[in-house]
């Protein structure tokens, strides 16, 4: 249950305060509790100005829209701000329209509301809808999206740039619940993508403790993807973290050639998606339906401390569709997947495949693959074509074969492979191109691969992967906690020796472990450092 929220009958920065309620007049001037405002249009009347508050009785419901437009603005010192008074939260109920609209403005705070919309609005509007389309590449500053309910809309909220780049900069969504929409719970996008002269319009957007769930995307969208939990695209410098994404996608359609992800970003730049859950995400096709993704055109940017499970597709992936190298830089680090690929063995717990992936690195991550049903796919998945690519460091274990699916005899100027474990109690099969090893000598002397110079590294011993519960305020974990564990591997003694120092070969091991645990001592495998001797 919300707090109650004190009404404030003067704003202290300046600007006017509105009040609206059920039983208010619109003839009457809005100032105060007793002269009270009845409708939202009567709201949209007035033009609204630096500092200005507009109150809405909570508990209270409101049908229609809320219009802010290009005449009203505030700024970061006085933004205009859009929230509930009284006790609970007041609720928009939009008929057939977005719930609230901001277009070719900022300076906007918008709190402490449900949105809610009829079948029409779930067809073709947006719960919060931030739109651009001004000329040129202007960045609208300041937005404020805080504790906030939004369901029953094509999307939960969406920030849309202009054709030319035009957009939102200094955006912040946090402590919001996306739900029961139609294509995605967060979603921002912009222009088409130019790998020879790159515009992105959005710029330092952060979703935090956002928890997008049911957003189960469009049966009769066969030509894009739909229900993804959130998806940010054309952003330079965003994150994502302590977020909750599960339970998305499952009316995605059938015949699209793509499909949804929990939390994912494409045509961005300088991403950070970290310590954030996706579970149980699905998808209506043969193609994604995973936890996390670095699509097309992504560079620059970092996945860690997340935990993926139980998701149709992979658990992370790393995808690039268009020829371009615009997909470079990325790191995927210090993640736990755990029985993903539920529906598509295609795809596996990390992989990473698509028209050019290059200068990826994948290390220090915890992954199990089992089996569901008839559907068994690896740990990692590598499909052509790869471009200096290094996987180090990661527990690789399955519950059958096999542990690695490539579907190229990669080189090591391509993917440089070192320092990893390797465990299938059941049957140790690594697939290498056309191929077959059942034994890690083996693979290593035909391949090149698990070598630091003249020394080998990796292992295929068992690392002894225990579940331990995850604490609800924990990295990994959004709002609504998870019903998996992390894993924790306890023989690591069995593991010792067998991984590499990163710092040795260029790669920055970063400061702490899935649990914000600092690094110390000797290199370990996997995404959580053994507890020190007692």
């Amino acid at each position: 249950m919300p707090a109650p929220y004190v009404p404030v009958l003067e704003n202290p920065r300046g600007g006017r305060t509105f009040y609206l309620s059920p039983d208010g007049d619109d003839e009457a001037d809005g100032r105060t509790l007793q002269t009270a405002w009845q409708t939202l249009r009567r709201v949209d009347a007035v033009r609204l100005k630096p500092g200005d508050r507009v109150l809405l009785r909570g508990g209270a419901r409101f049908p229609g829209t809320l219009s802010i437009g290009q005449g009203d603005a505030g700024n970061a010192r006085k933004p205009v701000v859009i929230e509930s008074y009284g006790t609970g939260r007041a609720a928009i109920a939009a008929v057939g329209s977005h719930g609230i609209e901001v277009h070719n403005t900022s300076g906007i705070v918008i709190r402490n509301l449900v949105l809610t919309g009829n079948v029409k609005a779930f067809r073709k509007q947006d719960g919060i809808s931030l739109v651009s389309d001004l000329p040129g590449r202007r960045k609208l500053p300041y937005v404020r999206v805080t504790g906030v309910d939004v369901s029953g809309f094509r999307n939960g909220i969406r920030m849309h740039g202009g054709p030319g780049g035009s957009g939102f900069r200094d955006v912040v969504l946090r402590d919001c619940t996306v739900h029961n929409n139609q294509e995605a719970g967060v979603v921002s996008d912009g222009p088409a993508f130019d790998a020879t002269a790159p515009v992105y319009a959005h710029e330092d957007i952060t979703v935090s403790k956002v928890t997008a769930f049911r957003n189960d995307g469009d049966p009769r969208a066969a030509d894009r993807n739909t229900g993804s939990g959130i998806v940010l695209g054309s952003v330079r410098h965003g994150v994502v973290e302590d977020s909750d994404a599960h339970a998305n996608g499952k009316s995605s359609s059938a015949q699209a050639a793509e499909g949804p992800e929990g939390i994912w970003t494409y045509d961005s730049t300088r991403m950070v998606l970290q310590r954030n859950v996706a579970y149980a995400n699905r998808t209506g096709s043969r193609v994604d339906g995973g936890g996390f993704g670095l699509d097309n055109n992504v560079s620059h940017s970092l996945v860690q401390y997340n935990l993926s499970y139980d998701n149709d597709g992979a658990g992370f992936l790393a995808y690039s569709a268009v020829p371009n190298h615009a997909h470079t830089g990325n790191t995927i680090r210090y993640n736990i997947s755990r029985d993903n690929a539920r529906k598509l063995e295609d795809y596996g717990g990390i992989v990473a495949l698509g028209s050019w992936v290059s200068n990826l690195a994948i290390y220090q991550n915890t992954v199990l693959a089992t089996a569901h049903g008839s559907v068994r796919a690896p740990a990692l998945r590598l499909q052509p074509n790869l471009d200096a690519v290094s996987v180090r460091n990661n527990v690789f274990a399955t519950d059958g074969p096999p542990l690695v699916a490539a579907g190229g005899h990669f080189d090591t100027s391509e993917v440089a492979m070192q320092g990893n474990d390797y465990h299938a109690p059941k049957g140790w099969n690594l697939e290498w191109g056309d191929g077959r090893y059942t034994d890690l000598a083996a693979w290593r002397q035909a391949s090149g691969q698990e070598l630091q110079g003249p020394r080998a590294t990796g292992t295929s011993a068992d690392p002894c992967l225990t579940e331990v519960p995850v604490s609800t305020n924990g990295p990994g974990v959004g709002r609504t906690g998870t019903r998996r564990g992390a894993l924790v591997t306890r023989c690591a003694q069995a593991l010792a020796g067998a991984a590499v120092q990163l710092s040795t070969v260029g790669v920055d091991p970063g400061p702490v472990d899935y649990f914000g645990t600092p690094l110390t001592g000797s290199p370990a495998i996997g995404a959580v450092q053994p507890a020190p001797k007692a």
